[in-house]
């Protein structure tokens, strides 16, 4: 199997599995209770809220433990809004957001009566800084902008954006569920007031993920019951999740260098071979050859004109090749994504979408292999196509720019 669908969820590390498995059976004690085994449970989940924290260059008790990205996020702009609806209930965020935000904001939109800035992008994913400080209003609560998109890898300038918050007196909440772990973080250098990160995204667990709240932020708890996380989110905590996201964490950290650096020239290399070997493709999102750090080091997205992705994806399933379409909360829509309209593409490129993500694992000689699935699916598939035939007959044009056939 060549895995290359990592932006939907990674392998977790072995070594972070080995020092999970003793909190399932062993050291499986409540954090909550006052004996020896449950305060080895408690002594974990404060060793792993560390871990985090040096990560993201804040303090522990900045750090608070969740069950995903998704909860995460929801927390964030819902207990936000809460708190600071005596000055406003207006929201900015974008059009390329996660769902677990777009979603939000609507439900906040249509039950709270929330007021929503849905700012547009241009065709490199990227927000507009004078488009996003003449969007504030004296009622603006919270600005929400994803720090890497997760479909086209799209990094958005989070540090003027923080700024800009800071300058208009606005919380600013950062989803970096594909950028944790993955590009240097520091909460405090990016001007973050909170921020969103998922375990499975970097190679630890599912089911654990944590919310930074800066020190001072005065939002609300999302659930509510016990005393755990400081009081701000009840419910028993997942020890074995929380132990994994923190070692992973770490992991992250230390192989973040040689990680980026390997990602990146495989990136490239997978990008520049497909333009080169397959005709009538477009690059979704920044091109490296033109801005090297606005793209997430292991994203590549392409739109192949006259093919269905799905169809696309099918046939490289069948070739043991995993790869997606686009967001994995959004599989199984028959809408094009959200993220390439907005960016500009239309429905039939869109529909043609592939996105593939690779991990420090990947192999130069896996790459190769898909390339030469991918060139092979692809003739294949526009063979069938009517427009295709159409487009080699010169009684269509191309999208993508006229190409050798």
């Amino acid at each position: 199997m060549i895995y290359l669908d990592n932006a939907a969820t990674t392998r977790t590390d072995p070594d972070v599995v080995a020092e999970m498995l003793p909190f399932f059976s062993e050291d499986y004690g409540n954090p909550s209770g006052i004996y020896g085994i449950a305060q080895k449970s408690r002594a974990a989940v404060t060793a792993a809220r560390e871990k985090t924290a040096h990560v993201l260059g804040c303090r522990a008790d900045e750090i608070f433990f969740t069950s995903c990205g998704s909860e995460a996020d929801n927390w964030a702009l819902k207990a936000a809004f809460e708190a600071c609806r005596d000055k406003g209930n207006h929201i900015i965020t974008t059009q390329i957001e996660h769902p677990a935000i777009l979603n939000t904001c609507e439900y906040l939109e249509r039950e709270r009566g929330a007021e929503i800035t849905r700012l547009a992008v241009n065709e490199d994913g990227v927000v507009d800084l004078g488009e996003l400080e003449a969007s504030i209003r004296p009622d603006t609560i919270l600005i929400s902008v994803m720090t890497a998109n997760n479909e086209i890898g799209t990094i958005e300038p989070i540090r003027q954006i923080g700024e800009i918050a800071r300058r208009h007196d606005v919380l600013f909440h950062t989803d970096a569920v594909q950028a944790f772990g993955q590009i240097p973080l520091h909460a405090d250098e990016l001007n973050i007031d909170m921020l969103s990160a998922s375990a499975h995204k970097f190679n630890g667990p599912k089911g654990a993920g944590f919310l930074y709240i800066r020190k001072g932020v005065g939002i609300r708890s999302f659930l509510h019951g016990g005393a755990q996380e400081y009081n701000r989110r009840a419910g028993t905590e997942n020890v074995p999740g929380i132990v994994g996201l923190g070692a992973a964490a770490k992991k992250a950290e230390e192989n973040l260098a040689r990680k980026m650096e390997k990602e990146t020239r495989l990136r490239d290399y997978l990008i520049r071979r497909i333009r080169e070997e397959v005709p009538n493709v477009k690059l979704n999102g920044p091109d490296p050859a033109v801005a090297r750090a606005g793209r997430l080091p292991n994203n590549v997205n392409f739109s192949f004109e006259f093919v269905e992705g799905e169809s696309l994806l099918i046939m490289l399933d069948m070739r043991q090749i995993c790869a997606s379409s686009g967001s994995a909360c959004s599989s199984g829509s028959l809408s094009p994504s959200h993220v390439l309209k907005a960016i500009g593409l239309s429905d039939s490129l869109a529909h043609g979408a592939l996105r593939l993500t690779l991990s420090a694992e990947t192999t130069k000689e896996e790459l190769d292999t898909t390339v030469e699935a991918i060139r092979g699916i692809v003739e294949r598939l526009r063979g069938m196509s009517p427009r295709y035939e159409a487009y080699r007959k010169g009684t269509l044009q191309a999208e993508t720019g006229s190409s050798a056939f």
